[in-house]
């Protein structure tokens, strides 16, 4: 019987105007829940598979989302159960306050007055930011501002939570109060990271992409133990 899956990408390639290859062949299915690592070197092509996932870029190969395969006519749709969140946070937070950035997903796609607010307080709850609505978003520390992002992504209740680089610039306590944060998420998640202990600590499943392909894809455990692998894809054991 085949598992249920949310997310599925079936000889995934794309190749920039300039003629690099940034994907090639990939294949990858996500169940829903499931949260996943996508570790590699620089420009082994993390953020661009993130990119295709999400329907910014356009490759060769098939992306299904929910078993609906990605195309123009159904991607503003299904682009809604999937939340992309930005290594930077200033790439999301563009209001003035919190609240105001939280709400702007739900009050586009056109949601009561009172459904706005209720997924406000519920999205800020979830990372830890109750009462923060009122805060201007340019005052917040890193940390708050990763997770405020976060928050306005969930405001939109997607299925999947797409992250590139969540933890980055982090300090201790900020990094590992934002892994608990997002370990009690039940969404399905694909995380690109160089945080090998966000890895460990989080996603109990790894994809170790290199030159744009996946040469490595199974439990966290036994991937970090094998340090040959990580050794020859330049990534270093937790």
């Amino acid at each position: 019987m085949k598992r249920e899956v949310c997310l599925e990408i079936d000889g995934l390639s794309f190749r920039y105007p300039d003629g690099r290859e940034a994907v090639r062949e990939v294949s990858l299915a996500v169940a829903p829940g499931e949260k996943v690592a996508l570790v590699g070197p620089n420009g082994a092509g993390k953020s661009t598979l993130i990119l295709l996932v999400t329907g910014l870029l356009h490759g060769q190969g098939t992306i299904r989302l929910f078993g609906e395969e990605l195309n123009e006519k159904n991607i503003r749709r299904l682009r809604g159960r999937v939340g992309l969140v930005f290594q930077d946070p200033d790439d999301q937070l563009f209001s003035s306050t919190v609240a105001e950035d939280v709400a702007f997903g739900p009050l586009y796609a056109g949601l009561s007055k009172d459904e706005v607010e209720r997924r406000v307080r519920w999205a800020l709850s979830q990372m830890g930011l109750d009462g923060f609505g009122p805060r201007l978003s340019h005052h917040l520390s890193l940390g708050e501002k990763k997770r405020a992002a976060i928050a306005s992504v969930l405001s939109m209740q997607p299925d999947i939570l797409v992250l590139d680089e969540p933890s980055a610039g982090l300090d201790p306590r900020a990094r590992r109060r934002l892994i608990g944060l997002l370990g009690a998420l039940p969404q399905a998640m694909l995380v690109a990271t160089h945080d090998m202990r966000l890895v460990a600590e989080l996603l109990p499943r790894t994809v170790v992409l290199d030159e744009g392909r996946i040469v490595a894809d199974g439990p966290t455990a036994e991937l970090l133990a094998d340090r040959t692998l990580l050794e020859a894809h330049g990534l270093e054991r937790p």
